[in-house]
């Protein structure tokens, strides 16, 4: 069994300083392409073009966002004509569903392309199997913390 004396010596010190490495890295990669977009307006863009009216709390479990950080997050790109918000029912309740609009969908491509294009020229840290090998890994971690933990989003 893998033993640590300390915090920062456990796997989840680690998780944790590699996610705000690869944090800080976005939010770099962002200003030096000068998007119109933050990397949490990004990330909100690509779940709802993925899931096309999804409502505002399914959206807050895909980002990792609680649900009061999530409204800035759609306010803020609704005020830039990205995605529209629409009522409709879901379970006999009014929820708030949104779409990316056309100009959204066009600034959506436009980052992805040109995020694929900045990150492709980073050296190869880690091979493809190794890629996958980290991300079957993260699951399992995940699934088995998913039995213990209770996320409030």
């Amino acid at each position: 069994m893998y033993k640590t004396e300390h915090f920062t010596d456990s796997i989840f010190y680690q998780m944790e300083l590699t996610a705000k490495y690869c944090r800080s890295l976005g939010a770099q990669v962002f200003t030096k392409l000068n998007f119109p977009i933050s990397v949490d307006e990004y990330s909100a863009l690509d779940v709802i073009m993925m899931y096309d009216g999804i409502c505002q709390r399914e959206l807050a479990k895909f980002i990792l966002k609680d649900r009061a950080n999530t409204g800035r997050i759609l306010n803020s790109l609704e005020e830039k004509g990205l995605i529209e918000r629409f009522v409709d029912t879901k379970n006999n309740r009014l929820v708030r569903k949104m779409v990316l609009t056309p100009e959204g969908q066009k600034i959506f491509k436009k980052a992805s392309e040109s995020l694929r294009a900045h990150l492709s020229s980073i050296p190869k840290i880690l091979t493809d199997e190794e890629k996958i090998n980290l991300k079957v890994l993260m699951q399992k971690l995940r699934e088995g913390l998913k039995k213990e933990v209770e996320m409030k989003i």
